[in-house]
């Protein structure tokens, strides 16, 4: 018989872990449990006994991706013919977003330049608040110290994901999101209501890869079920057991990222994600604040569309909240867009690439 390969023996033992430690985090009333419970069980799982985790292990991309198009799907259901009458006052929102991007860059620089020490290069894309992939790609490009931009930028999103809800939670003086109870499950789905529901996200990453649309995996469904919705030929609804595995699914794939990093680079980084999330938490909070009066929006889902966060896990975050993720996502992906554009340019003309 041959051996089991290495992600069919490992992928089941840690989405295993990730999930007592999403139900532990539900027990004990911690916000959006099953995802922050599950990274951080698995997270130190890999960085205290990393010899669990085979070296070069990568968690299944195509598996979680077939997860995260399930939320995408549950994202466009939300997009109504109400949320179209926003538009007009999204040009501030999206307008204030620009400028923290820019501000958030050149903040993020000076941390991790001059406190991180970091090379040129390597604090520059470290600084980047959004597009994780190109901003690796295109910094290992420009002669960035690699291991340093993977951990900052994974970390970036992880601090996020982990301080929102959670401070969320302290500003309120108790637990929100699904740990409070709040869902975006509508009652009890059959398991025959899911195979057209399955179907329907497979064309939809289809539709994101052939596009080539940012976060293909979750903007592809979002975009067909946002058609659906608007359309009303079919009902996209997900039961609320298949979102928290969801959730489980994105934790823990997450906290695998953690697998090889030593514990001195792992504190540095830590320390530095720390400045650098907080400092843009920060920035995010004061312009959310101040154009909650031109937009009418609540102060907490613009909070969150200005958390510089991945899409599918700021998105996770609003489902929980019980914000409305299709306008979250909208400026996720309006932030990604914009800063993946100042980061090409950016590197074409501050780190230009030597030899022929």
């Amino acid at each position: 018989m041959p051996p089991i390969p290495t992600a069919l023996r490992v992928t089941p033992m840690l989405i295993a872990l990730g999930a007592s430690g999403g139900f532990a985090a539900k027990w004990i009333g911690l916000p959006l449990p099953f995802m922050l419970g599950s990274m951080l069980t698995v997270a130190l799982l890999a960085t205290f006994k990393g010899n669990w985790i085979p070296e070069g292990f990568k968690f299944p991309e195509n598996f979680r991706a077939g997860f995260i198009a399930l939320i995408g799907l549950m994202i466009g259901a939300q997009v109504t013919p109400e949320l179209f009458k926003q538009i007009p006052t999204m040009a501030v929102s999206l307008a204030m977003i620009t400028l923290f991007v820019g501000l958030a860059q050149a903040v993020n620089y000076v941390i991790f330049r001059k406190i991180g020490r970091y090379d040129p290069a390597t604090a520059f894309f470290c600084g980047s608040p959004g597009g994780l992939i190109e901003a690796i790609t295109l910094g290992e490009e420009a002669g960035a110290d690699i291991r340093a931009l993977i951990l900052q930028q994974f970390l970036r999103i992880i601090m996020v994901v982990s301080l929102l809800p959670v401070g969320l939670s302290l500003y309120h003086g108790t637990p929100v999101g699904s740990s409070g109870g709040a869902t975006m499950a509508r009652g009890a789905t059959d398991l025959a209501h899911l195979v057209p529901l399955i179907a329907i996200a497979i064309a939809g990453v289809f539709l994101g890869r052939r596009l080539h649309l940012p976060a293909g995996q979750l903007t592809g469904p979002l975009v067909l079920g946002a058609l659906l919705s608007l359309s009303g030929i079919y009902a996209v609804d997900l039961p609320q057991w298949l979102v928290n595995l969801a959730q489980i699914i994105v934790g823990t794939s997450l906290g695998t990222r953690f697998a090889g990093i030593g514990h001195r680079m792992l504190a540095k980084g830590l320390v530095l994600a720390l400045l650098s999330s907080g400092a843009m938490m920060a920035m995010g909070a004061a312009m959310a604040a101040a154009i909650v009066p031109l937009t009418g929006e609540n102060f907490e889902v613009l909070l969150i569309s200005f958390a510089p966060g991945g899409v599918t896990e700021m998105a996770l975050v609003a489902l929980s909240l019980s914000a409305n993720p299709a306008y979250v996502t909208l400026h996720h992906l309006y932030r990604i867009t914009l800063t993946v554009v100042m980061l090409g340019t950016a590197a074409k003309r501050m780190f230009p690439k030597s030899g022929p």
